[in-house]
Protein backbone atom coordinates (compact mmCIF):
# COMPACT_ATOMS: atom_id res chain seq x y z
CA UNK A 1 0.00 0.00 0.00
CA UNK A 2 2.78 2.44 0.93
CA UNK A 3 4.41 2.00 -2.47
CA UNK A 4 1.24 3.04 -4.32
CA UNK A 5 -0.05 5.81 -2.06
CA UNK A 6 3.17 7.64 -1.15
CA UNK A 7 5.43 9.78 -3.28
CA UNK A 8 9.04 8.78 -3.76
CA UNK A 9 11.24 11.88 -3.66
CA UNK A 10 14.79 12.12 -4.96
CA UNK A 11 16.69 15.08 -3.55
CA UNK A 12 20.01 16.67 -4.35
CA UNK A 13 20.60 18.52 -1.09
CA UNK A 14 23.29 20.75 -2.50
CA UNK A 15 25.43 23.47 -1.01
CA UNK A 16 24.19 25.98 -3.59
CA UNK A 17 20.88 24.52 -4.80
CA UNK A 18 18.35 21.96 -3.64
CA UNK A 19 16.81 20.03 -6.52
CA UNK A 20 13.85 17.66 -6.06
CA UNK A 21 12.64 14.92 -8.38
CA UNK A 22 9.28 13.22 -7.76
CA UNK A 23 8.74 9.75 -9.11
CA UNK A 24 6.88 9.74 -12.44
CA UNK A 25 6.98 13.55 -12.55
CA UNK A 26 10.65 14.40 -13.01
CA UNK A 27 12.28 17.57 -11.67
CA UNK A 28 9.66 19.61 -9.83
CA UNK A 29 11.80 22.05 -7.82
CA UNK A 30 15.16 23.77 -8.17
CA UNK A 31 15.77 26.43 -5.52
CA UNK A 32 18.84 27.98 -3.86
CA UNK A 33 19.74 26.38 -0.51
CA UNK A 34 19.22 29.61 1.44
CA UNK A 35 16.99 30.44 4.42
CA UNK A 36 16.19 33.89 5.86
CA UNK A 37 15.21 33.90 9.56
CA UNK A 38 14.25 36.50 12.14
CA UNK A 39 16.96 36.49 14.82
CA UNK A 40 14.79 36.97 17.90
CA UNK A 41 11.98 34.55 17.13
CA UNK A 42 13.85 32.30 14.63
CA UNK A 43 10.78 32.64 12.44
CA UNK A 44 11.42 31.76 8.79
CA UNK A 45 11.03 34.87 6.62
CA UNK A 46 11.90 33.36 3.24
CA UNK A 47 13.34 30.20 1.68
CA UNK A 48 15.02 29.48 -1.65
CA UNK A 49 15.11 32.11 -4.38
CA UNK A 50 13.34 34.72 -2.22
CA UNK A 51 15.93 34.26 0.53
CA UNK A 52 18.85 34.37 -1.91
CA UNK A 53 17.74 37.80 -3.13
CA UNK A 54 18.17 38.99 0.48
CA UNK A 55 21.81 37.87 0.79
CA UNK A 56 23.96 40.74 2.15
CA UNK A 57 20.94 43.07 1.96
CA UNK A 58 19.05 42.35 5.21
CA UNK A 59 18.56 44.63 8.24
CA UNK A 60 20.07 43.69 11.59
CA UNK A 61 17.15 41.59 12.85
CA UNK A 62 17.07 39.28 9.80
CA UNK A 63 19.81 36.81 8.93
CA UNK A 64 20.24 34.93 5.67
CA UNK A 65 21.71 31.47 6.15
CA UNK A 66 23.19 28.93 3.77
CA UNK A 67 22.64 25.89 6.01
CA UNK A 68 24.99 23.62 4.04
CA UNK A 69 28.73 24.04 3.70
CA UNK A 70 31.02 21.87 1.57
CA UNK A 71 28.16 19.47 0.90
CA UNK A 72 27.30 18.84 4.57
CA UNK A 73 24.84 20.32 7.06
CA UNK A 74 26.23 23.26 9.00
CA UNK A 75 22.91 24.37 10.56
CA UNK A 76 20.62 21.45 11.44
CA UNK A 77 17.57 23.50 12.42
CA UNK A 78 17.63 25.69 9.30
CA UNK A 79 18.17 22.66 7.06
CA UNK A 80 15.14 20.94 8.58
CA UNK A 81 12.97 24.01 8.00
CA UNK A 82 14.22 24.34 4.44
CA UNK A 83 13.50 20.68 3.60
CA UNK A 84 10.06 20.90 5.22
CA UNK A 85 9.23 23.97 3.13
CA UNK A 86 10.40 22.36 -0.10
CA UNK A 87 8.46 19.15 0.59
CA UNK A 88 5.30 21.20 1.19
CA UNK A 89 5.88 22.86 -2.18
CA UNK A 90 6.00 19.60 -4.16
CA UNK A 91 3.57 17.34 -2.24
CA UNK A 92 0.03 18.28 -1.16
CA UNK A 93 -0.38 18.53 2.62
CA UNK A 94 -3.35 16.16 2.56
CA UNK A 95 -1.18 13.25 1.37
CA UNK A 96 -2.24 10.16 3.39
CA UNK A 97 1.23 8.62 3.65
CA UNK A 98 4.47 10.52 4.24
CA UNK A 99 6.96 10.39 1.34
CA UNK A 100 10.01 8.19 1.04
CA UNK A 101 13.15 10.18 0.30
CA UNK A 102 16.44 9.30 -1.37
CA UNK A 103 19.09 11.97 -0.83
CA UNK A 104 22.41 12.30 -2.64
CA UNK A 105 25.34 13.09 -0.34
CA UNK A 106 29.13 13.37 -0.82
CA UNK A 107 31.01 10.13 -0.22
CA UNK A 108 33.55 12.03 1.88
CA UNK A 109 31.19 12.97 4.72
CA UNK A 110 31.47 11.34 8.14
CA UNK A 111 28.95 9.01 9.75
CA UNK A 112 27.85 11.85 12.05
CA UNK A 113 27.23 14.12 9.06
CA UNK A 114 25.33 11.31 7.31
CA UNK A 115 23.05 10.88 10.33
CA UNK A 116 22.46 14.63 10.41
CA UNK A 117 21.10 14.47 6.84
CA UNK A 118 18.83 11.55 7.73
CA UNK A 119 17.53 13.21 10.90
CA UNK A 120 16.80 16.49 9.09
CA UNK A 121 14.74 14.69 6.44
CA UNK A 122 12.84 12.59 9.00
CA UNK A 123 12.02 15.62 11.14
CA UNK A 124 10.92 17.48 8.02
CA UNK A 125 8.26 14.84 7.32
CA UNK A 126 9.82 11.92 5.44
CA UNK A 127 8.57 8.41 6.28
CA UNK A 128 11.77 6.70 5.21
CA UNK A 129 15.16 8.13 4.23
CA UNK A 130 17.90 6.54 2.11
CA UNK A 131 21.20 8.34 1.50
CA UNK A 132 23.44 7.46 -1.45
CA UNK A 133 26.68 8.84 -2.84
CA UNK A 134 26.25 11.76 -5.22
CA UNK A 135 28.38 10.29 -7.99
CA UNK A 136 26.39 7.04 -7.85
CA UNK A 137 23.12 8.98 -8.09
CA UNK A 138 24.57 11.15 -10.89
CA UNK A 139 25.49 8.03 -12.89
CA UNK A 140 21.93 6.70 -12.62
CA UNK A 141 20.51 10.12 -13.49
CA UNK A 142 22.77 10.39 -16.54
CA UNK A 143 21.51 6.98 -17.76
CA UNK A 144 24.97 5.41 -17.59
CA UNK A 145 24.66 1.58 -17.71
CA UNK A 146 26.58 1.01 -14.48
CA UNK A 147 25.02 -2.44 -14.02
CA UNK A 148 27.21 -3.73 -16.86
CA UNK A 149 30.56 -5.47 -16.17
CA UNK A 150 32.49 -2.48 -17.53
CA UNK A 151 34.18 0.59 -16.13
CA UNK A 152 32.42 3.97 -16.13
CA UNK A 153 33.85 7.19 -14.65
CA UNK A 154 31.73 10.04 -13.36
CA UNK A 155 33.05 13.43 -12.25
CA UNK A 156 30.36 15.31 -10.31
CA UNK A 157 31.28 18.94 -9.58
CA UNK A 158 28.81 20.43 -7.14
CA UNK A 159 28.68 23.64 -5.16
CA UNK A 160 30.72 22.39 -2.23
CA UNK A 161 32.39 19.16 -3.34
CA UNK A 162 33.78 17.38 -6.38
CA UNK A 163 33.41 13.61 -6.44
CA UNK A 164 35.10 11.34 -8.99
CA UNK A 165 34.07 7.68 -9.07
CA UNK A 166 34.63 4.58 -11.17
CA UNK A 167 31.57 2.31 -11.26
CA UNK A 168 30.98 -1.22 -12.49
CA UNK A 169 28.36 -3.92 -11.81
CA UNK A 170 26.15 -1.46 -9.88
CA UNK A 171 28.90 -0.63 -7.40
CA UNK A 172 31.61 1.94 -6.79
CA UNK A 173 35.09 0.52 -7.43
CA UNK A 174 37.15 3.66 -6.79
CA UNK A 175 35.98 7.01 -5.48
CA UNK A 176 37.71 10.22 -4.42
CA UNK A 177 36.17 13.45 -3.20
CA UNK A 178 37.55 16.89 -2.44
CA UNK A 179 35.76 19.80 -0.85
CA UNK A 180 36.22 21.98 -3.90
CA UNK A 181 33.37 23.10 -6.14
CA UNK A 182 31.39 26.09 -7.33
CA UNK A 183 31.78 27.93 -4.00
CA UNK A 184 35.56 27.66 -4.29
CA UNK A 185 35.35 29.08 -7.82
CA UNK A 186 33.46 32.08 -6.43
CA UNK A 187 35.89 32.53 -3.53
CA UNK A 188 38.85 32.42 -5.91
CA UNK A 189 37.33 35.20 -8.02
CA UNK A 190 36.64 37.35 -4.94
CA UNK A 191 40.24 36.89 -3.78
CA UNK A 192 41.70 37.65 -7.22
CA UNK A 193 39.70 40.87 -7.66
CA UNK A 194 40.72 42.02 -4.17
CA UNK A 195 44.42 41.21 -4.64
CA UNK A 196 44.84 42.44 -8.23
CA UNK A 197 42.34 45.30 -8.47
CA UNK A 198 42.00 46.30 -4.80
CA UNK A 199 38.24 45.96 -5.14
CA UNK A 200 35.89 44.19 -2.73
CA UNK A 201 33.05 42.25 -4.37
CA UNK A 202 30.46 39.90 -2.90
CA UNK A 203 29.71 36.26 -3.69
CA UNK A 204 26.75 37.12 -5.96
CA UNK A 205 28.97 39.29 -8.19
CA UNK A 206 31.66 36.57 -8.26
CA UNK A 207 29.05 34.00 -9.28
CA UNK A 208 27.86 36.34 -12.02
CA UNK A 209 31.41 36.68 -13.37
CA UNK A 210 31.90 32.91 -13.26
CA UNK A 211 28.72 32.27 -15.25
CA UNK A 212 29.15 35.10 -17.75
CA UNK A 213 32.85 34.92 -18.61
CA UNK A 214 34.30 32.08 -16.52
CA UNK A 215 36.50 29.69 -18.52
CA UNK A 216 39.17 27.02 -18.08
CA UNK A 217 40.93 27.39 -21.46
CA UNK A 218 41.60 30.47 -23.62
CA UNK A 219 38.61 31.81 -25.55
CA UNK A 220 38.67 32.64 -29.23
CA UNK A 221 38.01 36.25 -28.29
CA UNK A 222 38.40 38.24 -25.10
CA UNK A 223 35.11 38.95 -23.34
CA UNK A 224 34.62 41.67 -20.74
CA UNK A 225 31.92 42.57 -18.24
CA UNK A 226 31.51 45.47 -15.83
CA UNK A 227 32.22 44.81 -12.16
CA UNK A 228 30.66 46.81 -9.32
CA UNK A 229 32.21 46.77 -5.88
CA UNK A 230 33.85 48.75 -3.11
CA UNK A 231 37.32 50.25 -3.33
CA UNK A 232 39.36 48.62 -0.53
CA UNK A 233 41.47 51.76 -0.04
CA UNK A 234 38.84 54.48 0.36
CA UNK A 235 35.62 52.51 0.84
CA UNK A 236 33.87 54.21 -2.08
CA UNK A 237 31.77 52.41 -4.72
CA UNK A 238 33.70 51.67 -7.90
CA UNK A 239 33.17 50.20 -11.34
CA UNK A 240 35.63 48.70 -13.77
CA UNK A 241 35.77 46.09 -16.52
CA UNK A 242 37.31 42.65 -16.15
CA UNK A 243 38.14 40.20 -18.92
CA UNK A 244 37.67 36.47 -19.35
CA UNK A 245 41.45 35.99 -19.32
CA UNK A 246 41.61 37.35 -15.77
CA UNK A 247 38.81 35.10 -14.57
CA UNK A 248 40.64 32.11 -16.07
CA UNK A 249 43.74 33.13 -14.12
CA UNK A 250 41.67 33.46 -10.94
CA UNK A 251 40.22 29.95 -11.38
CA UNK A 252 43.44 28.22 -12.48
CA UNK A 253 44.53 26.73 -9.14
CA UNK A 254 41.03 25.56 -8.21
CA UNK A 255 40.44 23.98 -11.61
CA UNK A 256 43.83 22.25 -11.43
CA UNK A 257 42.85 20.65 -8.11
CA UNK A 258 39.88 18.98 -9.82
CA UNK A 259 41.94 17.84 -12.81
CA UNK A 260 44.66 16.39 -10.55
CA UNK A 261 42.01 14.51 -8.55
CA UNK A 262 40.69 12.98 -11.77
CA UNK A 263 44.22 11.87 -12.67
CA UNK A 264 44.66 10.34 -9.21
CA UNK A 265 41.41 8.38 -9.55
CA UNK A 266 42.45 7.09 -12.99
CA UNK A 267 45.76 5.97 -11.50
CA UNK A 268 43.92 3.98 -8.80
CA UNK A 269 41.60 2.27 -11.30
CA UNK A 270 42.25 -1.41 -12.16
CA UNK A 271 43.74 -1.76 -15.67
CA UNK A 272 40.74 -3.60 -17.14
CA UNK A 273 38.33 -0.88 -16.02
CA UNK A 274 40.76 1.87 -17.06
CA UNK A 275 40.73 0.44 -20.59
CA UNK A 276 36.92 0.70 -20.62
CA UNK A 277 37.12 4.33 -19.48
CA UNK A 278 39.57 5.22 -22.25
CA UNK A 279 37.04 3.85 -24.72
CA UNK A 280 33.85 5.16 -23.10
CA UNK A 281 35.18 8.45 -21.70
CA UNK A 282 34.54 10.44 -18.52
CA UNK A 283 31.05 11.82 -17.90
CA UNK A 284 30.86 15.19 -16.12
CA UNK A 285 27.83 16.21 -14.06
CA UNK A 286 26.98 19.00 -11.64
CA UNK A 287 26.83 22.75 -12.11
CA UNK A 288 30.63 23.08 -12.08
CA UNK A 289 30.88 21.01 -15.26
CA UNK A 290 29.30 23.94 -17.12
CA UNK A 291 32.43 26.07 -16.70
CA UNK A 292 33.46 26.84 -20.27
CA UNK A 293 36.29 24.69 -21.57
CA UNK A 294 36.64 22.53 -18.45
CA UNK A 295 35.78 19.38 -20.40
CA UNK A 296 38.40 20.23 -23.05
CA UNK A 297 41.06 20.94 -20.42
CA UNK A 298 40.34 17.66 -18.63
CA UNK A 299 40.45 15.69 -21.89
CA UNK A 300 43.79 17.28 -22.81
CA UNK A 301 45.31 16.62 -19.39
CA UNK A 302 44.13 13.01 -19.04
CA UNK A 303 44.12 11.80 -22.65
CA UNK A 304 40.60 10.44 -22.12
CA UNK A 305 37.46 11.67 -23.93
CA UNK A 306 35.26 13.83 -21.69
CA UNK A 307 31.52 14.37 -22.12
CA UNK A 308 29.08 16.64 -20.28
CA UNK A 309 25.87 14.87 -19.33
CA UNK A 310 22.53 16.13 -20.59
CA UNK A 311 21.06 18.45 -17.94
CA UNK A 312 24.17 18.02 -15.70
CA UNK A 313 22.74 20.02 -12.78
CA UNK A 314 19.75 17.65 -12.48
CA UNK A 315 21.60 14.31 -12.64
CA UNK A 316 21.93 13.71 -8.88
CA UNK A 317 18.26 14.48 -8.19
CA UNK A 318 17.11 12.41 -11.16
CA UNK A 319 19.29 9.50 -10.09
CA UNK A 320 18.04 9.71 -6.51
CA UNK A 321 14.47 9.68 -7.85
CA UNK A 322 15.20 6.54 -9.91
CA UNK A 323 17.24 4.79 -7.21
CA UNK A 324 14.50 2.66 -5.64
CA UNK A 325 13.42 1.35 -9.05
CA UNK A 326 17.08 0.80 -9.97
CA UNK A 327 17.74 -1.27 -6.85
CA UNK A 328 14.62 -3.33 -7.44
CA UNK A 329 15.87 -4.06 -10.95
CA UNK A 330 19.33 -5.05 -9.67
CA UNK A 331 17.81 -7.31 -7.00
CA UNK A 332 15.57 -8.98 -9.60
CA UNK A 333 18.59 -9.66 -11.82
CA UNK A 334 20.50 -11.18 -8.90
CA UNK A 335 17.52 -13.41 -8.03
CA UNK A 336 17.29 -14.66 -11.62
CA UNK A 337 21.05 -15.28 -11.72
CA UNK A 338 20.96 -17.19 -8.43
CA UNK A 339 18.11 -19.40 -9.65
CA UNK A 340 20.11 -20.34 -12.76
CA UNK A 341 23.07 -21.40 -10.64
CA UNK A 342 21.21 -23.56 -8.12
Amino acid sequence: MFGTTSSDIGMDLGTCNTIICVRNKGIVLNEPSVVAVELGTKRVIAVGADAKRMLSKTPGHIRTIRPLRDGVIADLESTEKMIRYFISRVIPRYRFVKPRMVIGIPSSITEVERRAVEESALRAGAREVVVIEESFAAAIGADIPIEEPAGHMVCDIGGGTTEISVLSLSGMVVTNAIRVGGDEFDAAIVKYVRNVHNLIIGQPMAEYLKIEIGNAVPDESLREVEVKGTNAANGLPQRFKIGSDQIREALRDTVNQIVENVKTTLGQTPPELAADIVERGIVMTGGGSLLRGLDRLMAAETGVPVFIAENPMDCVALGAGKYLDFIRGVDSSKTAYDSLNR
